[in-house]
């Protein structure tokens, strides 16, 4: 029996190229975890060929040949590492760590401001963090709308993402506190068209105040049974209110249709007609989200 009995080949026998072409199609995350597995794997994990994967393509984020793929990788993953206008004035990317995916800050100045004639309503001013050149400060004024557009080809496919909108408040502000703000997130089309019942409205409210909401609530414009959202004080200083939510198409073949029909992802913000000033936006992020856990 002892002469019939066969070898078994395991999974850490096979050639490095083999394990590195598996790794590759997996995530970021999972090749990290991978490369805990055996000293094998780890070379396998650690490869050019498994990074040069998760890089995503374009001059914007051409990498030094110096270096490896991992290392780009990871130099990519700091918020805001790619400057793509060159510029300072319209937007930044960075990649998500554990997927891989494409994030985005839009710039206060690649969004549609109300009236940004100057200073009768806004004030561009040096930020204390510079990720961008200069931010929009609310100077006055009464009905409030800020709007922005991204393509959606220059997300990643087939990705559930969020987008927020990262502001401050000055001292002084006023007209903030007040629960008739509303966000919305949709696809549309590149003539700027909406789909139908696309746009779901969010009631948000950047500097919540219980006082000033008890004296607005009877002319709020609500949005139904939706509990406000409040805003997040992040790690960087600024505040964040979440704007909305929407996956990018990618399933089922759906890839070249998106980038065929120039379709953009448009975001919006606005506030009931009432006085109000001391809004600092720095713009509008685009990140992915895992609804079960990354």
């Amino acid at each position: 029996m002892a002469g019939n009995r066969q070898e078994v080949t395991k999974v850490g026998d096979l050639p490095e190229v083999c394990l590195a072409h598996a790794i590759a199609l997996t995530s970021p995350r999972d090749a990290c975890r991978c490369a805990t597995v055996s000293p094998a794997f780890r070379a396998a994990a650690d490869s050019d060929h498994v990074w040069r994967r998760f890089l995503p393509q374009g001059p914007a984020v051409a990498t030094n040949k110096s270096t490896t793929s991992k290392d780009a990788y990871l130099r990519l993953c700091d918020t805001g590492a790619v400057l793509v206008d060159g510029q300072g004035n319209a937007m930044r990317m960075w990649l998500d760590k554990a997927s891989g995916a494409k994030c985005y800050l839009l710039s206060a100045r690649a969004l549609s401001l109300p009236w940004d004639d100057g200073e009768f309503s806004w004030t561009w001013t040096p930020p204390a963090l510079q990720r961008f050149r200069d931010v929009a400060e609310l100077v006055e004024c009464t009905s409030l709308d800020i709007y922005g557009r991204l393509p959606v080809a220059e997300l990643t496919l087939a990705t559930s993402y969020a987008a927020y909108l990262v502001y401050g408040l000055a001292d002084g502000h006023r007209g903030l506190s007040f629960p008739d703000q509303e966000t919305t997130v949709a696809l549309a089309s590149g003539s700027g068209r909406v789909g139908a019942g696309a746009a779901r409205r969010h009631a948000v409210c950047l500097h919540p105040d219980e006082a000033e909401a008890r004296k607005f609530r009877a002319v709020s414009r609500g949005t139904g049974a939706e509990e406000t959202r409040p805003p997040r004080l992040r790690e960087d200083g600024w505040s964040e209110m979440e704007m909305g939510r929407l996956r990018t198409p990618g399933d089922d073949g759906e890839q070249e249709t998106a980038v065929a029909g120039e379709e953009e992802v448009v975001v919006s913000f606005e506030v009931g007609w009432y006085p109000k000033r001391g809004l600092i936006v720095e713009g509008v992020e685009f990140r992915p989200v895992y609804l079960f856990g990354p």
